[in-house]
């Protein structure tokens, strides 16, 4: 009898395998999924252009960009650029989202800093930072401190804001309950503020990046002689549309990775937010 039940509730072992993967295989579909437009974009640009319906002298198909590319690499040319450029944003960003931490954390801990603070950093963001260069250039020179801080600049507001919106948008039952666990206002900022407004810091944080890499193009036209942005200006006045579409691609890939960086750390730092699990969408 046992036997017998044993052997009607035994599946074949070829089901259990093919069980096992179904959510594997589902799940590589899942991740090529975002790069199916790009992929078809690519086609039919490089289509268009092997065809004529796209102007090739304009728009230089993706197989010429590539070949630049390859050019620019060979010659180390293109590994500079792009390391100067990840620099300045890398300096730019850390300088002002460290400001943006610092201030957004003080007007939203404190009545105080924020009647002090507040009204001055909304007036200043205001002013769009683009337009401030030349004056960036009268006092600090052409050479890599305008780019920096322009970068700062761009970076400072967004992480700003989204930090205080995410230390007011705290619960504040969750910080009663704190207290009356005897929290102190160490540990209640420690253990309750600064995870209940870590969503949208790194909101913040997030597009604070895309607004460096866009500040970088405007910085990288002032008198430089490297960086992706005088790729750019290269290419313009060489007449060399290839040379500008890859300074766009560049542009564009390194949003992306830093985009990819911030959303693996938003997975790591708010593994404990249900919402942040990627096997809870479909």
């Amino acid at each position: 009898m046992s036997e017998a039940r044993t052997a009607g509730t035994r599946r074949p072992a070829g089901t259990r395998v093919a069980r096992r993967r179904l959510p594997t295989v589902a799940g590589s579909a899942t991740a090529l999924l975002p790069w199916v437009v790009p992929v078809v974009l690519v086609l039919a640009w490089q289509w268009g252009a092997a065809t004529g319906a796209v102007d090739a002298t304009i728009l230089p198909p993706p197989s010429k960009v590539l070949a630049t590319a390859r050019s620019l690499w060979r010659d180390g040319e293109l590994p500079r650029y792009l390391l100067a450029s990840v620099r300045r944003v890398a300096i730019g960003f850390g300088i002002g989202a460290a400001l943006g931490l610092a201030l957004g954390f003080a007007v939203g801990l404190s009545r105080i800093a924020e009647a002090l603070v507040d009204r001055s950093v909304q007036m200043l963001r205001a002013v769009p930072h683009l337009a401030v260069v030349p004056l960036l250039i009268a006092a600090f020179g052409i050479g890599e401190l305008p780019k920096i801080v322009l970068v700062a600049v761009g970076v400072l507001f967004p992480v700003y804001l989204n930090t205080v919106a995410g230390i007011r948008s705290v619960d504040p039952k969750l910080v009663q309950l704190g207290r009356s666990y005897g929290l102190r206002t160490p540990g209640l900022i420690h253990e309750v503020v600064v995870p209940g407004a870590m969503p949208m810091i790194l909101t913040g944080i997030r597009y604070a990046l895309g607004v460096a890499w866009l500040t970088l193009v405007v910085g990288e036209t002032i008198a430089t002689s490297d960086g992706i942005g005088y790729l750019a200006q290269n290419g313009r006045d060489l007449l060399r549309n290839d040379r500008i579409v890859l300074a766009i691609l560049l542009y564009a890939l390194a949003g992306l990775v830093a985009d990819q960086l911030v959303r693996l750390l938003e997975r790591r730092v708010l593994r404990w937010n249900v919402n942040y699990r990627k096997d809870i969408r479909g």
